[in-house]
């Protein structure tokens, strides 16, 4: 009689046992190793150095060798006034990611899972993934290619009898850049997932929906959407997650002097305050802090999407 080798539902996993479902499906769980093994030497023993914060940190007697400092450094963090502004423009700046940033991949999803034309389809995702591959380095040098003060932007407006255009140097302005810029750089490949979830619906829902009489757009409405409604839910809940963190590369190649108020951000103020001027208790601090709220987001967000009954929950 020929084995059967599909993978047991977990009803049956747990009725199977412990023991006789690691000994059956074995080869499953060896194959976890290396990916738990990664993960707990590059996010758990890390952790170790977390007491940076706490200590007054020496570097050649080291973590353990350093004494206790209490929270002495969260402290003189919470007192200037430069940890507040950017904390503030941190999450006002994710904010309008959120807002703005955050409904295009799934907008770019649906119109590229409407289009027939197949090899136009291709070319259309090749050129929206593109920006994804680009490092922060080399976008920080188009934009100022393109929008600087000698910009390109700025002499076709010159040359049109216009006056110049402070795209980069002007506070308001350079909120706008930033946003745009993250928006083209990520909404692309974002895209990815939001597809994966849509090509998972049912397609006869939609061949009964045409049937009915129902339009592209009531189509798009009262079946992509709520079907890929648990993937949108958890990909809110994930950037509700990083409200207060931020990647560094972005908003550090992208400011300047002129726009300081609106650019320093946490992980720039960890740097410029902490990290150039070997403040490494001070900087630990202030990340550790961020990190803390960052998951009190995390576990609220999820805990209000439970409560509301939706679907697509982290746990």
């Amino acid at each position: 009689m020929q084995k059967n080798h599909t993978l047991a539902s977990p009803v049956a996993y747990k009725r199977l046992g412990l023991k006789k479902g690691i000994k059956k499906y074995w080869m499953l769980y060896a194959m976890m190793i290396l990916p738990l093994a990664q993960y707990f030497i590059f996010r758990y023993c890390p952790l170790w150095g977390v007491q940076v914060a706490f200590k007054d940190y020496n570097l050649f007697k080291g973590i353990s060798g350093s004494k206790w400092a209490g929270f002495k450094y969260f402290q003189e963090a919470f007192a200037t006034q430069q940890f507040w502004d950017a904390l503030k423009n941190t999450v006002w700046l994710n904010l309008l990611d959120l807002i703005f940033g955050f409904p295009m991949p799934i907008i770019l999803a649906v119109m590229l899972y409407e289009m027939h034309a197949v090899k136009v389809k291709r070319v259309y995702q090749t050129l929206m993934y593109l920006p994804h591959f680009l490092s922060w380095i080399i976008i920080g040098g188009i934009v100022s290619k393109m929008f600087g003060t000698r910009g390109i932007v700025n002499n076709v407006i010159r040359s049109m009898g216009g006056s110049t255009v402070d795209f980069m140097t002007n506070s308001a302005n350079w909120v706008v850049m930033y946003v745009a810029t993250g928006v083209w750089q990520g909404a692309g490949w974002g895209t990815i997932i939001y597809l994966a979830a849509i090509s998972g619906v049912n397609t006869e829902l939609y061949e009964a929906a045409e049937v009915d009489g129902c339009g592209r757009f009531k189509r798009i409405w009262h079946i992509t959407l709520p079907g890929i409604l648990p993937t949108i839910i958890i990909m809110l809940i994930l950037q509700l997650g990083r409200m207060v963190g931020i990647g560094f590369e972005r908003p550090y190649v992208m400011m300047n002097n002129n726009v300081r108020d609106v650019s320093e951000v946490i992980s720039t103020f960890v740097y410029t305050r902490g990290i150039l001027n070997q403040r490494y208790p001070l900087s630990t601090a202030v990340d550790l802090f961020g990190s803390v709220i960052n998951m009190i987001f995390l576990f609220t967000a999820n805990r209000i999407t439970r409560a509301l009954g939706g679907e697509g929950g982290l746990w």
